[in-house]
């Protein structure tokens, strides 16, 4: 039988939806991600991307994910900024 993706453990509606904006922050990252044109940096981005997430994937206290949510999303604004500076 093949293992399961979901928890272990039952998660609260809140726990739910904080989980719902992180896996839409990293699937946000990712795509931002692969619009850099150079692929060394494209494969650079990615590793740290997945490395922030894994590093970070054990972490269980309702501000502290609240807050790592808030950069991520501010460093995904920087990236953004970034590739439309580089398009023009």
């Amino acid at each position: 039988m093949a293992a399961s993706r979901l928890p272990p453990v039952t998660l609260t509606l809140r726990q739910f939806m904080r989980r719902q904006q992180v896996l839409l922050l990293y699937r946000k990252i990712l795509q931002a991600i692969r619009q850099v044109p150079n692929e060394s940096d494209r494969r650079y981005l990615k590793d740290w991307a997945r490395d922030e997430f894994k590093r970070n994937k054990s972490a269980t206290e309702e501000d502290t994910i609240r807050m790592m949510i808030t950069q991520g999303n501010m460093q995904l604004k920087e990236l953004e900024k970034t590739l439309a500076l580089a398009k023009s």
